[in-house]
């Protein structure tokens, strides 16, 4: 009677030694400027602005591929809500408007954050993935592929 119940538990402690405990995002690794690779399972159109700015303070800016932004951010471990206070309202092409249209709606959704293969992906409430960034390099430019 013990020596199945002691299996169980050592194969339990086994399998949850395997698990990959996620890792906890920092504060650190989320300011800067991320360039927008991915919308809402969608690449971003190539040579886009889409940008999104992290800053120290709690303050968040970018190009949402047409307009300038701004808001705020919270930040606690994985934990991300990022809002939206206002934007420029200047045209342009319609699939960049249509891919800001996206970009705003992604950005509202946003609730988790981590890191996978290099890039910052930012998650929905259900983990589906919302937004893939790439942090740009002090020139202003996504880091070149080796």
């Amino acid at each position: 009677m013990i020596k199945p119940i002691l299996t169980a538990a050592v194969l339990l402690f086994g399998l949850s030694a395997c698990q990959n405990p996620a890792l906890q995002l920092s504060s650190d690794q989320l300011i800067g400027t991320w360039h927008v690779e991915t919308v809402l399972d969608t690449p971003a159109i190539y040579h886009s602005p889409a940008n999104i700015v992290f800053a120290q303070d709690g303050q968040l800016t970018g190009n949402n591929s047409c307009n300038q932004f701004f808001g705020q951010y919270t930040q606690q471990g994985n934990l991300l809500q990022l809002t939206t206070a206002g934007a420029t309202m200047k045209a342009c092409i319609d699939s960049l408007m249509a891919q800001e249209a996206d970009l705003m709606q992604a950005i509202s959704l946003v609730q988790h954050a981590g890191f996978s293969n290099g890039k910052l992906n930012l998650l929905a409430k259900n983990g589906d993935t919302l937004l893939v960034l790439s942090r740009l390099n002090d020139l202003g430019e996504p880091p070149k592929a080796l």
